[in-house]
């Protein structure tokens, strides 16, 4: 775990509706709720998934949000230095799991959920002390709310300050890891996410899917499809990024690749013979796909969903990548 990292930040992308909807997909997903719950409970700290873009401190809004937390989001200058921290998160933490310090001294963790290279959201959670606080530390927090003119009741304040939950680095950062072995589980929920899940979904959108789902193993092109649902091509690309957030190439290769995946689950399938059954017209090409959007290597992945065994199919040889 890294504390006040410092990155060349670049200005990040705001969330487009399909990462909003993924996201809001997510929290929404029994999965989530349950972790969520667990994490909560077993820990007593916050836990919220925060989209890639958004500002607001979704930790506010947990039953087990700090106190002090709370009584600074009240007030519009330091709800503002709230925010600003938040922003600090999201873009330390697009190189990895970051921790960062508020001005009065507690820590937030921010653990990225991707969908191959792209960012979806943050796992967030903290509001904790890393060492305890001290009295002459309050008063430097007061001066500062003095200066920013939002003092309120320094009494309550510090009540709540010094109730803030004190935790070992070492425990927190095993708190935090708890939180970045679930992230892999929800980057690999989320594809399926993005092929299954559209809202008030157009006509056309509905008939496409149905098609692509059928022939996904041929050569399926833009064309074929348009014209498998009886409107022009310009009209369907229209239509269908809007409705689904995704390209039909994008969308096709992730119908591709969940295939590939649930093939994979058969331990004497071979990879390559599954990236064909899918629908993948060369290795290569299969190769580059998977690992843009799982984020792994096919062979990696492979190992991976067998629990680490390497496993190839009788009387065979495992082979690198897609053998």
């Amino acid at each position: 775990m890294q504390t006040n990292v410092s990155h060349a930040r670049a200005p990040l992308a705001p969330a487009n509706d399909s990462t909003r909807n993924v996201t809001a997909h997510l929290r929404q997903s029994e999965i989530f709720r349950d972790y969520q719950k667990a994490y909560e409970t077993a820990t007593g700290l916050p836990m919220a998934l925060r989209t890639a873009g958004s500002f607001q401190s979704p930790l506010h809004g947990s039953k087990q949000a700090n106190a002090f937390c709370t009584l600074m989001a009240k007030n519009n200058k330091t709800c503002a230095a709230c925010l600003q921290l938040q922003q600090r998160v999201e873009e330390e933490a697009s190189f990895g799991t970051r921790t960062l310090q508020c001005f009065a001294g507690l820590s937030e963790s921010a653990v990225p959920v991707r969908v191959g290279d792209k960012i979806l959201g943050y796992l967030q959670t903290g509001q904790v002390f890393l060492t305890p606080p001290t009295k002459a530390r309050f008063r430097q927090v007061l001066r500062q709310l003095a200066a920013w003119g939002s003092l309120g009741d320094a009494r309550r304040l510090e009540t709540a300050y010094f109730q803030t939950r004190i935790l070992a680095r070492r425990q927190y950062e095993s708190v935090v890891n708890l939180l970045a072995v679930f992230a892999q589980h929800l980057s690999a929920l989320s594809n399926q996410v993005m092929v299954q899940e559209t809202a008030a979904e157009n006509p056309v959108i509905t008939r496409a899917r149905a098609y692509i789902a059928e022939h996904q193993a041929e050569d399926l092109n833009l064309r074929a499809v348009a014209q498998a649902v009886h409107v022009s091509e310009f009209h369907f690309c229209k239509v269908f990024k809007r409705g689904t957030g995704l390209t039909f190439t994008d969308y096709l290769a992730r119908v591709r690749v969940e295939t590939v995946k649930q093939l994979l689950l058969d331990p004497h399938q071979r990879v390559s013979e599954a990236a064909f059954a899918a629908g993948f017209q060369s290795l290569s090409q299969f190769n580059r796909v998977f690992h843009r959007i799982t984020g792994a290597a096919p062979r990696a992945y492979r190992e991976r969903v067998s629990g680490g065994r390497c496993i190839a199919a009788p009387g065979t040889r495992p082979v690198a990548q897609a053998a």
